[in-house]
């Protein structure tokens, strides 16, 4: 892109938006830069030119041509916006100026190969257009709606710019010996003219791209939130474009004191930024209603292979810039400028990981600043939803969303934009037991890359543990909630038998203890029968205390254990009309085990005879080397499909749970419901019980 010495309304355009696909078109520019990358190569390959000033000039077109080409590719595709038509003629026009100079470089060492005029100056001036309006029009352009006054106006200069500077690259004659110009004037005039004015255009590109950045930073700072995401890449993107081209537009005396490999290695480095500031802003806004997805990793492999050339090109500069001498060879002065410069080349490389992958880059860290994040939470009601506000952040998502199942489900939700695409599902499991779901979607515009991905896999255990943690909370607040409302129902009922009961009972034993006093010095024997009644109605008064008492817990279970107390249970349900065979041996268990399973069973039976309609119920109790397990089936209408988890169930559960069991309630073979609960082998061993396989199995004893 060696630089010689010396339309149609964009803001309309710009304002339409394009409101078509260019498929055909889109499709063309791709395959053209690919056609002539190769090509160039080849001559490349083919001259096998020593290193030098053409070569970096070559190598800034040749990622133009890569670069800008494919990104038209993308946007053409779906919208036929100005702005892609300036990235497709950067790209085009890059490549044609990449395979002239090597063509020229080819035909120093094959001279009997074709010389065509205007394939060997198109080094010239075939990069100019694109190149030149990405600094002083594209910035412009990048926006919805129509554009303001101000911003018409410095697309238009912006446009003269080019223009101007196109038409001296056109016309001007050039050295006798060199390849000149497609369209020469030769004319003194014109070359006078050029020679006074190519250094005010020049001057211009830089001055008028930091102008278009100063636009895009204050669009970038008051402009409103939506228009705002991107347009800080742009800005700076803008601003190293334009510096890039300052040592070119300097006048020949300043100019002579700079490096001649200043200007295209800043070009060249300049590169790594400003077309992924493009991507940022269009596809984050999500402008001109394009929605497409780029992975992240096309973006790092591409700003990597820029970084690489960049790394290339400072150790070749400061190769050339550093002596040699015989005790010195070339090849050590190369190594030690290589091993020099590579910190800051890992350094830049990291920080390109971070850019684009966020944390992912370092799945270490993600983890530990994830868990920080846990044991912060003072609330655990509050860890999943800071467990994916983390993971937003530090990996660069769009959304994520937690999900909990189970008595208590919950759900934590936290985006940086709007969701996009079809999001990553991943489950969260707690041993063998699925708990919840974590749920990932990409930023707008992107899709979710494999690192991320792989990040996010890495972190389900972590996440795991987060939701069992707040299903643990949440489900013992509820179960803290549902033992007060159980202590107050029962508080209640007692109340109720009491003084319903027991204390209007009271009351009459008290008037008929008085009306007998009365009755024994004129009527004895009125007195006697008087007191046989009070007497029948004190043993009733009695039975009711008993009733509240077997109620709360039978005597007979602390006695006597488990089997006599299901015996007893059962006998006070067959007095109601419900038949119920109990099978259970006489099995030493401790007290808070045997209670938990005698009020499971107690709230099975009293499900079967109130809500099911079962006339018939059985009861078994079973004992081998993995604990015990206690079944009751009954033959009613079983539980309907979609009905509610009801607050007998729950504590059924809480039940066999706060013993370290499990209990599982479901339709039985035959229909009806069965009851299963199951209590591990450690949670039953008492003071001198014997090896469970060593247990008998009494026959079951009918009730």
């Amino acid at each position: 892109m060696p630089v010689q010495p010396g339309g149609p309304d964009a803001a309309d355009r710009a304002a339409a938006g394009g409101d078509r696909r260019h498929p055909a078109a889109a499709w063309s520019v791709l395959v053209g830069c690919a056609l002539l990358v190769v090509a160039t190569a080849v001559c490349w390959a083919a001259a096998r030119r020593p290193w030098g000033l053409s070569q970096l000039y070559f190598l800034v077109d040749f990622t133009d041509c890569a670069v800008y080409g494919a990104v038209a590719w993308l946007i053409l595709l779906r919208r036929g916006h100005p702005v892609a038509w300036l990235l497709a003629a950067t790209g085009v026009g890059g490549g044609v100026s990449a395979l002239s100079a090597q063509y020229a470089d080819l035909l120093t060492v094959h001279p009997t190969l074709p010389d065509p005029v205007l394939l060997t100056s198109a080094q010239y001036w075939a990069w100019a257009p694109g190149m030149l309006s990405l600094i002083v029009v594209l910035p412009w352009l990048v926006r919805e709606g129509r554009l303001p006054r101000p911003a018409r106006a410095a697309v238009l200069a912006g446009t003269l710019v080019v223009a101007t500077f196109e038409l001296f690259q056109l016309t001007w004659p050039g050295p006798t010996a060199g390849p000149g110009a497609p369209l020469p004037i030769r004319s003194a005039a014109w070359a006078d003219l050029i020679v006074a004015v190519q250094p005010v255009v020049m001057a211009a590109v830089p001055l008028l791209g930091l102008v278009a950045a100063a636009g895009v930073a204050w669009r970038w700072r008051a402009g409103p939130a939506t228009e705002r995401v991107g347009l800080g890449w742009l800005a700076v993107g803008t601003v190293l474009l334009a510096l890039s081209f300052g040592p070119v537009a300097l006048p020949a005396g300043p100019a002579a004191h700079l490096a001649d490999w200043l200007a295209p290695t800043a070009m060249l480095a300049s590169q790594a930024f400003f077309p992924a500031a493009v991507l940022a802003v269009v596809l984050r806004q999500r402008l001109w209603g394009i929605e497409i997805a780029v992975r992240r990793t096309l973006v790092w492999f591409l700003m990597t292979f820029l970084l690489v050339a960049a790394y290339v090109l400072g150790v070749s500069a400061l190769d050339a810039l550093l002596p040699t001498t015989p005790a010195v060879p070339g090849v050590l002065v190369t190594a030690l400028v290589a091993a020099g410069v590579q910190p800051g080349r890992i350094r830049v490389q990291r920080w390109v990981d971070r850019l684009i992958h966020g944390a992912a880059a370092e799945p270490l860290g993600v983890v530990r600043r994830v868990g920080h994040r846990i044991s912060a939470a003072e609330d655990p009601a509050d860890v999943l939803t800071g467990v994916a506000q983390s993971l937003t952040d530090l990996l660069r998502l769009g959304a994520c969303g937690i999900v909990v199942d189970g008595p208590e489900p919950c759900t934590a939700h936290h985006a940086s934009a709007g969701p996009v695409g079809e999001p990553l599902v991943l489950p969260l499991r707690r041993g063998d037991r699925e708990v919840g779901r974590l749920t990932a979607w990409a930023p707008a515009g992107e899709r979710l890359d494999g690192r991320t991905r792989a990040a996010l896999v890495d972190l389900v255990p972590v996440v795991s543990s987060a939701a069992s943690l707040a299903a643990t909370s949440r489900a013992l607040v509820a179960s803290r909630a549902r033992l007060a409302d159980a202590r107050d129902s029962e508080r209640r009922k007692l109340r109720r038998d009491l003084h319903d009961g027991l204390g209007p009972a009271l009351a009459g034993v008290a008037l008929g203890l008085q009306a007998a006093r009365n009755l024994l010095t004129t009527d004895p024997a009125a007195a006697g029968h008087l007191l046989e009644r009070l007497r029948d109605e004190l043993d009733q008064g009695v039975e009711q205390i008993r009733d509240l008492a077997r109620d709360l817990l039978p005597p007979v279970l602390g006695e006597r254990g488990l089997a006599p107390a299901l015996h007893e249970l059962a006998q006070r349900y067959e007095r109601s009309g419900l038949t119920v065979r109990v099978a259970a041996p006489a099995l030493p268990l401790p007290e808070p085990v045997a209670t938990a399973v005698y009020g499971i069973v107690a709230e099975a039976m009293a499900n079967a005879y109130r809500h099911s309609g079962a006339r018939n119920c059985d009861i078994s109790v079973e004992r081998d080397a993995s604990g015990v397990t206690v079944r009751v089936g009954d033959d009613g209408g079983g539980i309907p499909s979609g009905a509610p988890t009801g607050i007998g169930m729950l504590s059924m559960r809480e039940r066999a749970e706060g013993i370290g069991g499990s209990c599982r309630i479901g339709p039985g073979p035959a229909g009806g419901t069965v009851v299963t609960v199951h209590v591990p082998d450690d949670r039953c061993a008492v003071a001198g019980d014997p090896d469970p396989a060593a247990v008998a199995r009494p026959a079951a004893v009918p009730s």
